[in-house]
């Protein structure tokens, strides 16, 4: 009878396990757990080895320097998707220790799809995005939403979460708003701590998607609202004195379990702490989180932190805000000494070793990190079952009682703005759409090709943005003014004049648009909702309940002279934070 490896023992306690593990394991496969590169499914759900991540490494070059995580982009099919991690386990499984591959993934169940944010899966439910669950402010239904969540990834093998985002939106021109919990502390920490126990439950376990909560210490306070993606984005201020605030979330989460921790690419500006990006800052890691917090779990990098790249011939400099000046190896130890365990997006694991070699960086140090990345690995089950089963996966992702769940969830989160008295629309009028699929709209009045033909128009409308497309995923972060320019308010408003017009905007970011409410006779606003769950809204077949997560400013010379890292304090809002109407 073959003996089962001490490490492979279920009845050995998991720190015994990681602790035998690691005592087997050289320089080079230590260095390798450090490091999480992106992986890319392909719509067909095809394997292939020499496929390159993201125009770096393959698949068996990244094998060969012992890396065993990745975080997935792309979207198949669920039975596709199955049958391609149960591939990529298979070649993780050739390797010396057999140490099976950890998979994560941004969000998959928004209507939003970015690169470097979300990855919508039409094979998964579909739910409103989180300023749509905080407006429905439901912490139950936050619990529920990722214990779906959790089911649909456990069945397609991926088991770390590269979420929640428990940031606050306090800066309304910020582009990651719509993957936040709103601008009020209070309620963006309860709705996180629910989202961990929904997909971690009440310990991490076989069953458990572990968390990596983000962007630690709170990446809403941006400068001028840019985004730290980008090198104009870097920096991060605190004109209002309010850093504390943005902790709360982040306290709420270590509370309930979070197993990760990812700091954000910003540079904190004006504050106690050094001007450099949080992946390198030891009082932010060391000091704040692990001192102050007793965080013993995993610290992973923002992606991309360490080294410059080419991505779909654009180039994408690395995100080392304020260490620019130090080369690679220089930037690898200073983010260990800030007390970071893993290097998201990159695979450079050859100089961390180089460093070990050399005496620059200790075995010892690297063991802290192997033990905690392991420890994790343990806890999941992922080595009694690194398997899934490709069957099941196409009847629990997506299934019909998921899907019903979302598509309640988004009725629930649209908030009404205004009404004239117009709405709920009865009947079947004749109506003039825009953004609306033909066939959905065609379920609820009769269409029409000019508004001047109609009883009513109804657009669907999304928060304005400034195009700018200078790196590789810059054209996917919508920022810049969110005032409608004046060639779409006239053109919205010929057709107000035409016919009584009720505007549903898709709240990406919050919009400026007085012209467009004051012109409406009815405004609605989503976070992320399908056709027919606006006109269900629209025309009373569901009412609406919801309110608005953070305020709308009722102009962009308010927005600007609003202060970034304190909630709903612009002068004057259109309508404020909490604001909704009922029917």
């Amino acid at each position: 009878m073959t003996r089962v490896k001490p490490y492979q023992d279920r009845h050995l306690a998991v720190e015994e396990r990681a602790e035998d593990l690691l005592a087997r394991m050289t320089i080079e496969e230590k260095a390798g757990l450090m490091f999480h590169p992106m992986v890319f499914l392909p719509p067909d759900g095809a394997f292939d080895s020499n496929m390159s991540a993201f125009g770096r490494a393959t698949l068996s070059e990244l094998k060969n320097k012992h890396i065993n995580h990745f975080g997935l982009a792309g979207a198949a099919g669920a039975r596709q998707t199955a049958a391609w991690v149960n591939q990529l386990q298979a070649l993780a499984g050739e390797c010396r220790l057999g140490i099976p591959a950890t998979l994560s993934s941004d969000p998959r169940h928004s209507f939003s799809t970015n690169p470097g944010a979300f990855n919508a899966t039409p094979a998964f439910s579909q739910w409103p995005e989180p300023p749509g669950l905080a407006a429905i402010g439901d912490a139950a239904l936050v619990e529920a939403f990722a214990d779906i969540a959790r089911q649909e990834y456990l069945a397609l093998g991926i088991r770390v979460a590269l979420h929640p985002m428990a940031d606050l939106a306090t800066e309304p021109r910020w582009a990651r708003v719509n993957g936040a919990f709103g601008e009020d502390a209070e309620l963006a920490a309860k709705l996180t701590a629910a989202y961990i126990r929904g997909f971690q439950g009440a310990e991490i376990g076989s069953e458990s998607i572990a968390c990596m909560t983000k962007h630690f210490p709170g990446g809403g306070p941006q400068k001028d609202g840019e985004d730290s993606h980008f090198e104009y984005g870097r920096e991060q201020i605190y004109p209002g004195n309010n850093f504390d605030y943005h902790l709360l979330p982040f306290e709420a989460a270590i509370e309930a379990g979070a197993a990760m921790i990812m700091p954000y690419y910003s540079m904190p500006v004006g504050t106690q702490y050094e001007p450099v990006g949080f992946a390198y800052n030891k009082g932010i890691i060391t000091g704040l989180l692990r001192d102050k917090y007793g965080f013993d779990g995993v610290v992973c990098t923002d992606w991309g932190a360490l080294t410059d790249m080419e991505v779909m011939g654009k180039p994408f400099p690395a995100r080392a805000w304020g260490v620019e000046d130090l080369d690679l190896p220089e930037r690898i130890i200073k983010s260990l000494e800030a007390g970071v365990d893993q290097f998201g997006g990159e695979d450079c694991a050859e100089a961390l070793v180089e460093l070990v070699r050399s005496g620059r960086v200790s075995e010892d140090r690297l063991d802290l990190s192997a033990r905690r990345l392991l420890r994790d690995k343990f806890r999941l089950g992922l080595f009694e079952q690194p398997n899934v089963d490709e069957e099941a996966a196409a009847h629990i992702a997506g299934s019909p009682a998921f899907r019903a769940a979302g598509d309640l969830a988004q009725r629930r989160s649209i908030v009404l703005l205004k009404n004239t008295g117009l709405l709920p629309l009865r009947g079947r009028p004749k109506l003039y759409t825009e953004n609306i699929d033909a066939d959905v709209a065609a379920q609820y009045g009769n269409l029409v090709d000019e508004p001047s033909a109609s009883d009513f128009a109804i657009l669907r409308l999304s928060t304005p943005f400034e195009p700018r497309d200078n790196y590789f995923l810059e054209e996917h972060f919508h920022a810049g003014s969110l005032a409608f320019d004046e060639a779409e308010i006239r053109r919205v408003q010929a057709i107000v004049a035409q016919t009584p017009t009720i505007i549903d905007i898709y709240l990406e970011r919050p919009a400026v648009m007085p012209e467009l409410a004051a012109a409406a006779a009815g405004l609605v606003a989503n976070f992320g909702a399908s056709d027919a769950a606006a006109l269900d809204v629209i025309f009373g077949r569901f009412k609406p309940s919801a309110t608005l997560p953070f305020e709308l400013p009722s102009s962009m010379a308010a927005v600007r002279a609003q202060k970034p890292d304190l909630p709903h304090d612009s002068a004057d809002p259109l309508y404020p934070y909490g604001f909704g109407l009922r029917y």
